[in-house]
């Protein structure tokens, strides 16, 4: 297994809450909590008076829902009170009766009225109930409302900064980070943003109000039931904590082993084919079951004790409820509270525990949103390409004189690749760049086209230095064909016209045929119209190529880079694609980075490059002659002797 296909995280099945990162399971921790969170807080100042709206609405929506079960408890406490009259009612009739007394005395009972239920108080106080609820409903509304535009608004404006920044960085930005990662940070990290910015502030504001505003309820109903109650808390809060650092690290194997079950399945389905010439299956298939197993074992032991936590935290409770009952049926027989008191009492201790267990989550989810925030500035904070000039030149008739003077360059600023290159390329030269792999070929052209910036010296074209030029202004003096072919998810006329805006049918169609696409073009069922799909799959790479291969024709540049631009053809289309180079860099300066020598004969100029530096040049007759480096490159393509390792050192 491939060392990154091991440490790429797996995602664990969400926590006992049902979503995000669940009690036990690891989060990810932010490097610096306090100042992402300040700086977080900045995006919400454009909206802060419509932010500070959804505080307040967020307030009282909670503050009107906690008012119900004190409010019901007098409807209860009116009911009870109508049963113990009605009681003491036919108590007393049945009293007189049993004791024989004088029937005056019972004709008085019978002839009283039946005592009955207050049902107009009590159908105003569900009246009351039905408009609060209705309000707090509203106001949860308004304030989700809210919330949303706020959250989309404030993520929308770091979207933009996001990638106005990616595009502003240089190319060695991305040279150091996989696709992936800046991917995963421009959605993954901004959608846990946008959700927390829009579920769960609203969450932590309503859970910290409810838990306050219970704790009042309760102690204006019993001081003595509420301290009962929280008697249980600190026993809850510990079960929990003891619970939760047992399951972590059940959790955390649990993602690693997912990983690396992912990475396996990956890997084995991507080389198919090399797992079954090889005659690997069983290999394959013992260690899937390996690192199944172990998934299992991890898996049940993380599911099942982050499992317990709320059957644990439920036992406290009802031995809770029990105490608060009994003690609240003394307090009622004294007359110390009513009995709607003890209803609303039981509804606030269970509302209780709710929001405290929903800080917790939102507090590991605010973990690693800050952390997701963290990687966003990440991004924001680099150190962008050096801007373009405000007296930027441009050149109109460009011939392609490109000429390098001492450049000095290197990837890491204590690193040299290049300390002192001089290059001077005539108008309509071809030039061959060729050298063992990480001689400087490619780099050479990345600082042609001003990819990187060179640390000394400068480059020319035509004379006028590419530092004074808009980047833009220069790469429209190149075309370009790379060894990786890069097509869109299209239409291949589309693909093909894409090196020039506003290209014509008939342009695309004789760049096709200069590339000798248009045959095998013509021969797919949608013809020019067929659509490739995301990875071009739908075609071969030798067609991909052909296809690369048009775009730059159509494009008509006056430098031409290709960077083995044949090395995906076959012999045959190979020839006919020499052709076609052939007569397309008729008049035009072309730089070609090839490792098949047998390409490169006619070049005007052959540079043979090692370690960043220039060690010959010259025609291939005159190279050849010289029986050197270059001699030996070439010859070793055509012997049985290998000279890898002097190509190498």
């Amino acid at each position: 297994m491939s060392e990154e296909s091991a440490k790429r995280p797996g995602r664990a099945p969400g926590g006992p809450m049902g979503n995000g990162p669940g009690l036990g399971q690891p989060v990810e921790k932010a490097k610096n909590f306090a100042g992402t969170i300040k700086r977080l807080a900045e995006y919400l100042r454009p909206d802060r008076y419509r932010f500070i709206i959804v505080l307040v609405l967020a307030i009282a929506s909670t503050l009107f829902s906690i008012l119900g079960p004190k409010i019901m408890g007098k409807a209860t406490t009116k009911l009870g009170e109508g049963i113990m009259a009605k009681y003491s009612y036919y108590l007393q009739l049945n009293m007189a009766i049993e004791k024989k007394m004088p029937i005056a005395v019972i004709n008085k009972l019978r002839n009283e009225s039946i005592p009955s239920f207050d049902f107009e108080y009590i159908g105003k106080i569900l009246i009351l109930l039905i408009v609060l609820y209705i309000i707090s409903a509203g106001f949860t509304y308004i304030m989700a409302y809210i919330m949303a535009s706020v959250s989309q608004q404030t993520v929308y404006r770091m979207r933009n900064q996001v990638k106005d920044k990616l595009d502003h960085l240089p190319l060695k930005y991305f040279d150091q980070r996989t696709h992936g990662e800046i991917l995963s940070r421009v959605t993954n990290d901004m959608d846990t943003i946008a959700t927390t910015l829009q579920q769960s502030l609203t969450q932590l504001i309503t859970s910290f109000v409810t838990v306050i505003g219970i704790l009042i309820m309760m102690l204006t109903i019993s001081p003595i039931m509420t301290l009962i109650a929280l008697v249980s808390l600190p026993v809850s809060v510990l079960i929990t904590a003891l619970i939760a650092k047992n399951s972590q690290k059940f959790f955390a194997a649990q993602q690693k082993t997912i990983g690396e079950l992912n990475g396996h399945v990956e890997e084995m389905y991507s080389g198919h084919k090399i797992v079954k010439v090889f005659g690997h299956e069983e290999d394959s298939i013992l260690k899937f079951k390996g690192i199944n197993s172990e998934l299992y074992q991890v898996g049940w032991k993380a599911q099942f004790v982050s499992g317990i936590i709320f059957p644990a935290l439920n036992f406290v409770n009802n031995i809770g409820y029990v105490v608060v009952c009994v003690v609240g049926g003394l307090l009622v027989a004294k007359k110390s509270i009513e009995i709607g008191d003890i209803q609303a009492f039981i509804q606030y201790i269970r509302q209780f525990t709710h929001p405290i267990i929903q800080v917790a989550n939102i507090a590991n989810i605010l973990q690693s949103t800050v952390a997701s925030a963290e990687r966003v500035f990440e991004i924001l904070d680099e150190t962008e390409q050096i801007p373009d000039r405000e007296d930027a030149k441009i050149i109109e008739f460009p011939k392609g004189q490109v000429k390098f003077e001492h450049v000095k360059f290197g990837y890491k600023d204590d690193a040299l690749l290049m300390e002192d290159l001089s290059i001077d390329v005539k108008e309509g030269q071809t030039i061959a760049i060729v050298g063992p792999t990480g001689a400087g070929k490619t780099t050479l052209v990345n600082l042609i086209m001003r990819f990187y910036e060179v640390q000394g010296g400068r480059i020319t074209i035509d004379g006028v230095d590419i530092v004074d030029m808009k980047r833009g202004d220069l790469r429209t003096l190149f075309g370009m064909v790379l060894q990786d072919t890069w097509l869109f998810n299209g239409s291949i006329r589309d693909n093909i016209a894409y090196g020039l805006e506003g290209a014509k049918e008939e342009e695309i169609i004789n760049a096709a045929k200069a590339a000798h696409a248009h045959h095998f073009i013509k021969t797919l069922p949608e013809g020019y119209d067929t659509v490739l799909n995301e990875e071009a799959s739908n075609i071969s790479q030798g067609q991909k190529q052909l296809l690369t291969i048009a775009r730059a024709f159509l494009t008509d540049p006056a430098i031409l880079i290709l960077d083995e631009a044949t090395s995906n053809i076959d012999t045959r289309t190979e020839i006919l694609i020499q052709r076609a180079m052939t007569n397309l860099m008729k008049e035009r300066t072309s730089f070609v980075i090839a490792h098949r020598l047998s390409t490169i004969r006619d070049a005007d100029l052959i540079l043979v490059m090692n370690h960043g530096a220039i060690i010959e040049q010259g025609n291939h007759e005159e190279l050849l002659a010289m029986e050197g480096f270059y001699a030996e490159l070439y010859n070793s393509q055509f012997t049985a002797g290998n000279l890898t390792d002097k190509v190498v050192s």
